[in-house]
């Protein structure tokens, strides 16, 4: 891997190298997905069926769309049992760890005759995307549904791709059933948004898309955004360890192509106040590729989008951390904590090295679906707060309007709306109900 000196300058040339990996650098694709979304809306299972035999070459009806009980026992009878095992207590981990989010609804009364509150209501239909194709993801899929579950959503759908035989993978059935899917449809692409989006004569109209995909997938999701609400546009993987003296490079490395192996678009950044650790890093780095299963995906993930940079103290390093603002971010100082309490964007901070990315992206429970490409510095990682919605509450006795109307009237006056000072002032017109 390349070693180069942190300045303002190489943070800068790294922000725009990593935002040519966004979808919204991708405008090529966007005539053809908005064509399958077009198609999909008008003609419904017809467009939906056709693109599933053009895209995924699986011949489905109305009749085998979704998936039926009997080919979730399937499901169970042909996945591995140890991984079943390590499904179900991944899932109490993430079940747990989101029902600390859980909000509930508020009320506050006062003296003066009102009451204030806010109302949580679960969303009542989602839809989650769980790719497919090349990967198989059941950790995905128990991270979309298990939030959404917590939340109390009403139903929960889930598209996947299925293979030419019209089959999905046993694991992801499996964890869809552990999970809580009400029901899974095989359908993928860009032509699954749209069906969820819209609703097809097979398909339901959700309230919300949430899953990660490719780039049609994310294309898609952006289209729809307004008629359907969605949980963001996800860009390719990226990992940022930060590091000093004290960190084992053989570890640092591991974790680097533990997200290089993802895709040709991932990115891996370490930033070391050590340049003894960057170098021990590159060595660790090469001798790994060399026998890893993926050697030709990370490698060219490395080649354009890996960087060990060299700082000259750790605050310059974690000013570098935030303007990058990771997807993931691990922390291998010798005072982790204290670090930590200075990073303002990241999607993950994993502390200390034996918090490695893995382990949130299978097993420690918080979600794993983070905010990509520079979007940690507004968004959040999927959570039960994506499944709710919150509504205002508002109450008034004739006694607490009475003694504020006036002041009402006025501020509603200078902004020209009559009308609004009107509806205030009907209920105190003399003669009028006291």
């Amino acid at each position: 891997m390349r070693i180069v000196e942190l300045t303002r300058e190489t943070t800068q040339n790294i922000l725009e190298n990593m935002l040519k990996r966004s979808p919204n650098q991708y405008q090529g694709y966007e005539s053809t997905v908005n064509e399958i979304i077009a198609n999909v809306k008008e003609h419904g299972d017809e467009a939906l069926f056709s693109y599933t035999k053009k895209f995924d070459r699986a011949e489905l009806t109305a009749d085998t769309v979704e998936v039926t009980e009997e080919e979730v026992r399937e499901a169970y009878e042909q996945i591995d049992p140890k991984l079943l095992d390590v499904i179900k207590k991944a899932l109490v981990n993430i079940r747990d760890y989101h029902a600390l989010q859980k909000q509930n609804s508020w009320f506050e009364s006062r003296e003066n005759g009102t009451i204030l509150g806010q109302k949580i209501t679960p969303l009542q239909r989602v839809g989650v995307y769980v790719p497919g194709g090349k990967a198989v993801y059941p950790s995905s899929v128990l991270m979309n549904i298990m939030p959404a579950k917590v939340a109390g959503v009403q139903e929960i759908i889930m598209a996947t791709p299925c293979s030419a035989e019209g089959k999905v993978n046993p694991s992801v059935l499996a964890a869809a059933k552990e999970a809580g899917a009400d029901r899974i449809f095989k359908i993928g692409g860009a032509q699954a948004i749209a069906a969820m989006a819209f609703g097809t004569e097979s398909i339901p109209k959700v309230d919300k898309i949430v899953g990660p995909g490719n780039i049609y997938v994310a294309l898609a999701k952006k289209a729809v955004y307004g008629h359907v609400s969605i949980d963001s546009i996800a860009g390719p993987s990226e990992i940022l360890v930060l590091a000093d003296e004290t960190a084992n490079p053989r570890y640092v490395a591991a974790d680097l192509l533990s997200q290089a192996e993802h895709d040709e678009l991932a990115s891996a950044i370490l930033i070391t106040t050590s340049r003894k650790l960057a170098e021990e890093v590159s060595e660790q780095v090469d001798a790994f590729v060399a026998e890893l299963s993926r050697k030709d995906i990370i490698q060219k993930s490395l080649d354009n989008f890996g960087y060990l940079l060299v700082a000259e103290d750790m605050d310059e390093a974690v000013e570098a951390a935030n303007a990058i603002a990771s997807e993931h971010l691990e922390i291998v100082t010798k005072d982790a904590f204290e670090v930590m309490t200075k990073i303002r964007n990241a999607g993950a901070i994993f502390i200390g090295e034996y918090s490695c990315e893995p382990l949130g992206d299978y097993f420690a429970g918080p979600n794993h679906i983070l905010p990509t490409n520079g979007t940690a510095k507004f968004f959040s990682p999927l959570s039960v707060d994506d499944f709710v919605k919150k509504s205002s509450i508002i109450y008034y006795s004739r006694p607490a309007l009475e003694k504020i109307h006036e002041d009402i009237e006025q501020f509603a006056k200078s902004e020209q709306l009559t009308a609004h000072a009107n509806s205030i002032a009907v209920r105190f017109e003399k003669g009028g109900k006291s």
